[in-house]
């Protein structure tokens, strides 16, 4: 008799239920921000990944739909404590609830993104981003100022370039740390050695492409001030095309990758060449067009019935074109002569201007080991002090004995 009472009540099926659950908890929570270590990691084939989030007490089933290539971007591993993004649901054939996944970083990423957004707007307040402020680069440079580390690949690339399109460009490296504990440090100091001594007439700094934690000596407020108080012209090569960094808002001019900035300094060499061609084939153009009008008005009179008897008339005009059609080809060889010999001196210049010219002649640098300076007085050095012979093929380790001016 107890039961009687139920036998109206609706009999659910698992699916129904199961499906008004989803709805239910799928209504109720926004996407959320989830911290958790990882287990039961798995990234399928189809490209998904598989994870379970869990603390000291409780853990949740996740999927990443088309995750993978962040997770193995991420270095995604057992035991690592990461953050997501994404949306509650609930897994009907099993019948249990899981997180839908929209975005994944490691733990800890989420500060260094608000880091990141609020010096950009506190420079950018101040004006550090200004087209206003930016340099102009020079069109041919004679050296280059490379702010970067010795051992990375980025400066391999750029140095390739470098040596294929245009070989005689003279490079200074300042070797910088690019990642880690007092990276930022360094990659000011370059930047300012380099404008303090006018060095070089235009600066690259650049590293390869990484995480934001991996690029983030590039986001330090102290990079962003030495970049912007450089009297010369900075180029930023750092990352990779969809890396951004606070160091590429202020330079003057930012490029996606290494290669990118190389192609750029030497490019202006191929622009001033490119330039001279194209006044030499306007000039050309322009002349010969002079030339065609005035062979057709020529040409035009000499049907007019006032020259038909008198031909000598028509002849003397027709000489006279010919000898300016002469004289203007004469002034266009000269002209183009000219430019030639002005490339030639350009070039020239350049060679002189390049330090392993001088060295090669029997010559020697000095450099202090401490300071990495060039020892230009004997006042520069200690005795005792550590230095380095630079030679045209090479250098030698030095300690200096006795310091003796010129009297």
């Amino acid at each position: 008799m107890a039961n009687l009472g139920k036998s109206n009540q609706r009999i659910w099926s698992v699916s129904e239920i199961t499906a008004a659950v989803r709805t239910t908890i799928e209504q109720s929570f926004q996407p959320i921000w989830l911290t958790g270590e990882v287990s039961n990691l798995t990234i399928h084939r189809s490209g998904h990944v598989y994870l379970t989030l869990k603390d000291s007490v409780s853990q949740i089933s996740a999927v990443f739909f088309s995750g993978a290539g962040a997770a193995r971007h991420l270095k995604v591993s057992e035991g690592m404590e990461i953050e997501v993004y994404g949306r509650l649901t609930v897994y009907e054939p099993r019948g249990t609830y899981q997180l839908t996944i929209r975005e994944m970083r490691p733990k800890g990423l989420g500060a260094l993104q608000v880091k990141f957004e609020e010096l950009k707007r506190k420079l950018q307040v101040e004006g550090l981003f200004d087209e206003a402020h930016k340099q102009p680069l020079p069109m041919l440079p004679a050296c280059v100022g490379v702010v970067t580390s010795p051992d990375g690949a980025a400066l391999r690339d750029f140095l390739n370039i470098i040596d294929r399109r245009f070989s005689s460009m003279h490079v200074r490296v300042y070797p910088a740390a690019v990642q880690g504990e007092g990276a930022a440090a360094e990659i000011a100091a370059g930047i300012e050695f380099f404008g303090r001594n006018r060095a070089c007439d235009v600066i690259v700094v650049t590293r390869g492409g990484g995480s934001l934690e991996d690029l983030w000596a590039f986001n330090e407020e102290r990079v962003a001030r030495a970049v912007a108080e450089s009297g010369i012209p900075v180029i930023s090569a750092v990352g990779h095309e969809v890396d951004f960094t606070i160091c590429d808002f202020v330079a003057d001019l930012r490029v996606p990758t290494p290669s990118a900035a190389a192609e750029l300094v030497v490019g202006r060499k191929t622009e001033l060449l490119g330039r001279l061609s194209t006044a030499h084939r306007t000039m050309t153009n322009s002349l010969n067009l002079r030339l065609s009008h005035l062979r057709n008005r020529v040409q035009r009179l000499a049907g007019h019935y006032v020259f038909r008897e008198p031909m000598n008339l028509v002849r003397r005009h027709q000489q006279r074109v010919d000898e300016l059609a002469v004289r203007l080809e004469r002034q266009l060889e000269s002209r183009v002569v000219a430019a030639t010999h002005r490339v030639e001196r350009l070039r020239v210049q350049l060679e002189a201007l390049n330090p392993r010219g001088v060295l090669s002649r029997g010559y020697a640098i000095l450099i202090d080991k401490s300071s990495g300076r060039a020892v230009r007085q004997p006042d520069d050095v200690q005795p005792g002090a550590a230095v380095r012979g630079l030679l045209a093929d090479g250098e030698i380790p030095l300690k200096v004995d006795m310091v003796q001016p010129d009297n």
